[in-house]
């Protein structure tokens, strides 16, 4: 009897050793993990693993969900625009890449022509109030108001009352939550193009992601009711979405912006009410 234990000891640390190896394997293989899909529990971006491509999912879904800016990580996969993906394609994450030269550019070619030589005045001009980054009202405005930013007029995409802001510490929030009813309007904070609109995010519930330039994404989740597809242009104040509670215990708008990929505080883009 005093043997038995003995016996049993070395089967006991076999299959704590492959425990733990299993353990230390899985990131290196990590292939749409679970640890990864847990938005609020797991901060981004991801440097390791894989990525098998599903049904309905897009390069600017994917990259949202690690992290990444779309264009980094096409880049480090070999693709480029318009970023077609396969069903099963594996795209990989433990590569990184960089954002290719032209989309760093302006959309309008700098002019090497001479500037033309201006005529003279022969009284004096008119003192101009230089123009201001927050402007007033303007038409179709969420709020009545707006900010430009990086060339990029925001606007609140709801009215209601920010019940959690921003946070990189803590509890984790990589936007702001702003509180609302069922079915009040959501509208997209700038004009922009809708690349993603869905469920396919855990966390998020009903999602919309639009781009604005090749800088800034904005995210809108939680909807009840989603108003705009993928691919269509959207207007900022035009109305996309109805908030819900998808992905979340209590009606809110949980709101997103990003640059090259990275969460930025909204607050600092968005207009003072």
């Amino acid at each position: 009897m005093t043997g038995t234990p003995c016996c049993r000891r070395p089967g006991r640390l076999a299959r704590a050793a492959a425990l733990l190896l299993l353990t230390l394997l899985l990131p290196l293989s990590g292939c749409n993990t679970n640890a990864i899909y847990q938005d609020n529990l797991y901060n981004p971006p991801v440097y390791w693993g894989t990525h098998v491509v599903k049904k309905g999912e897009n390069l600017y879904r994917i990259a949202w969900r690690y992290g990444r800016d779309y264009r980094e990580l096409g880049n480090a996969n070999g693709l480029a625009p318009p970023w077609n993906l396969q069903v099963g394609q594996v795209l990989r994450l433990d590569k990184k890449g960089r954002i290719p030269e032209s989309t760093r550019t302006a959309s309008a070619p700098r002019s090497t022509a001479p500037a033309p030589r201006p005529k003279a005045v022969t009284q004096r001009p008119k003192a101009t109030t230089p123009p201001s980054t927050r402007t007033t009202r303007p038409a179709g405005s969420a709020s009545g108001s707006s900010q430009t930013v990086a060339n990029v007029r925001w606007h609140w995409p709801h009215g209601g009352t920010v019940i959690a802001g921003y946070s990189t510490s803590g509890k984790v929030n990589k936007g702001i939550d702003i509180a609302g009813k069922p079915g009040d309007a959501v509208k997209a904070a700038a004009n922009g193009n809708v690349v993603y609109a869905g469920s396919g995010l855990l966390g998020y519930g009903n999602l919309i992601i639009v781009n604005h330039n090749e800088h800034y994404l904005s995210a809108y989740a939680h909807n009840r009711k989603i108003l705009v597809q993928e691919g269509e242009d959207v207007k900022a104040g035009q109305v996309i979405a109805e908030l819900g509670s998808t992905g979340t215990d209590k009606p809110m708008l949980h709101f997103e912006i990003r640059k090259n990929g990275n969460p930025v505080d909204p607050s600092r883009y968005l207009p003072r009410r």
